[in-house]
């Protein structure tokens, strides 16, 4: 299944929260990506419907196991796009950054894997 943008978004999101803070919460998701928190709420809500995520009143907010997994799968992408970006081009940590953050989510699978390829030689 596919997701949109957006939602690899929150769901990254989400994952780094967590991985650094042991919690995610509206409030550190709208400060992590600069948006509203009612953007958040309603983005949650669509994660929870798809099983994504655990959204319960007063709680933080935790990815199930089937939203792990994609999580880390987005973030793996972006984590290898930066290192691409560095090692091939030279671009500085905050360039890189600013440009795996869009491209991860239009990469085709091909090109990841000759990213894959590139950076193991």
């Amino acid at each position: 299944m596919e997701y949109n943008e957006s939602n690899e978004m929150y769901l990254e999101a989400v994952y780094i929260l967590e991985k650094r803070h042991g919690h995610a919460h509206v409030v550190d998701i709208a400060r992590h990506l600069g948006v509203s928190m009612p953007s958040v709420t309603k983005a949650m809500n669509q994660l929870e419907k798809q099983e994504l995520i655990v959204n319960e009143a007063y709680k933080p907010i935790t990815l199930t196991s089937k939203g792990r997994s994609i999580s880390e799968e987005i973030y793996n992408k972006h984590q290898l796009i930066i290192r691409f970006l560095e090692q091939s081009l030279g671009l500085s940590p905050d360039e890189a950054e600013l440009n795996a953050c869009r491209m991860e989510h239009i990469i085709t699978d091909a090109m990841l894997e000759a990213i894959k390829k590139y950076i193991s030689n």
